[in-house]
């Protein structure tokens, strides 16, 4: 039953309105005891054909308006939709800064290097919120800003467990009466682009990541699990309109991400060109990466980003309101090639295991201020006539693949934040690596 005011008919059935068979029962409205309509029910033929359009699904396509208190009894057929609210322009564009207090750029760039997190953060408008969370901004394919979700993290690119509440959407905090939240993929303003293949995570952290390695893909997040959902809302869905996807669910205990994102396919062909599901991490998750919901970037983030783009030196600091050009060049790694090298090197470690919130308490982080320049020259001093090993392991869970990119990406981040205490892990690694080498 969908809901109490509607139910499938118990008796009688039509024609499936997609496979054509004899095996489609009706909703009625429990009022009348009338079908709401020949389109709204439900197949349930035994190799599962799998066409449902509920009620609410119906009115909404067809612009029908109910009223509660009769039943979802129509009122009429002429007005239109209510229509999504937007977040003024000065509140977003004031939000674009502040990185030097946001701890998931902090993170990214000791993970993929100042230059590559730079542009990823200005192509999907990452902002900034007062109290240090990153702002997912939902903008929509015309370029409209239809709100943004606060997540804090934490130094290791976590959500951080103390946060409450978990989640924030920015039209909350400003506290703006009558505001009607109507999602859009994160992302799809880039959907402008026609020659990339779309592909969509749940994740917006998990799209951020993905679009530095796998630049062939318009990545996507649907902002949780069960928001892919083109049965229940068609109208976000229309972006995907010709267009060839492919789903990447995150692991699951049991493999249920993965089984219900690969049931949306059939609902999602009449929007796409055409979808697939990604079986790769569902191929290669342990029952501990099941256990913890491991997603894509989890697995990306095991090799250094030279493996997957070609990055050239830097001529200075880039940073993140610079003007000069911040492009790479893809090596077109694909999703095949990917599971190859995870298949190669399963165990693979981190270019760098971030120093997280459990091991530094973010309270202790945040009084270690100072200038660092005295320690950031030495250090420059120091490894400018270092030999350098082509990899290094720094402790039983740290490996170094790249110690070149691993130095020049750290004091690159550390004299842009000098004296910042949330940048300050990534001078203690370099002072711990230089400790050992000499050692």
């Amino acid at each position: 039953m969908e809901d109490y005011k509607n139910s499938l008919a118990k008796k009688g059935k039509t024609i499936c309105p997609k496979c054509g068979r004899k095996t489609f029962v009706l909703y009625l409205n429990n009022s009348t005891g009338e079908p709401i309509h020949s389109t709204a029910g439900k197949c349930d033929r035994a190799d599962n054909c799998g066409h449902h359009c509920t009620p609410a699904q119906y009115y909404r396509d067809n612009n029908i308006l109910f009223d509660d208190k009769r039943g979802f009894t129509p009122i009429s057929k002429t007005q239109p939709k209510p229509q999504p609210s937007y977040i003024d322009e000065a509140v977003f564009k004031r939000s674009l800064r502040g990185y030097d207090n946001n701890t998931l750029v902090a993170w990214l760039f000791g993970i993929v290097g100042v230059k590559a997190a730079s542009k990823a953060i200005k192509q999907y408008h990452i902002g900034t919120s007062k109290n240090g969370g990153c702002v997912f901004w939902q903008i929509d394919m015309s370029g409209k800003v239809r709100d943004g979700k606060i997540i804090r993290y934490d130094l290791g690119g976590h959500r951080r467990k103390d946060a409450y509440p978990p989640v924030q959407w920015t039209h909350s905090v400003l506290k703006i009466e009558n505001f009607n939240l109507k999602q859009c993929f994160f992302g799809e303003h880039l959907l402008r682009d026609t020659t990339k293949m779309i592909a969509i995570v749940e994740g917006e952290k998990t799209a951020l990541l993905s679009s530095i390695y796998l630049p062939d893909y318009v990545w996507l997040a649907t902002g949780g699990a069960d928001l892919l959902n083109p049965e229940n809302d068609s109208d976000k869905f229309r972006c995907l309109s010709g267009r060839d996807v492919t789903l990447f669910p995150d692991a699951s205990k049991d493999g249920s991400a993965f089984a219900k994102w690969s049931k949306k396919v059939e609902l999602l062909r009449k929007f796409c060109q055409s979808v697939s599901v990604s079986s790769l991490i569902e191929t290669h998750a342990t029952d501990e990466e099941r256990s913890k919901g491991y997603d894509l970037a989890d697995y990306l983030i095991r090799f250094p980003l030279s493996d997957f783009v070609e990055q050239a030196q830097p001529e200075e600091t880039p940073t993140l309101t610079a003007s000069q050009s911040m492009e790479e060049t893809p090596k077109t790694v694909t999703v095949q090639q990917v599971e190859a090298l995870l298949e190669e090197k399963p165990t693979a470690v981190k270019e760098q295991s971030p120093i997280t919130s459990d091991t530094i308490p973010y309270y202790a982080i945040a009084r270690r201020r100072g200038d660092w320049s005295g320690e950031i020259e030495g250090l420059e001093k120091w490894f400018s006539t270092a030999v350098l090993p082509e990899s290094f392991r720094l402790s039983s869970y740290e490996l170094i693949t790249d110690c070149r990119l691993f130095v020049g990406s750290r004091l690159l981040t550390v004299k842009q934040y000098n004296g910042n205490p949330i940048f300050r892990p990534y001078l203690d690694e370099l002072l711990k690596f230089k400790n050992k080498l000499s050692a």
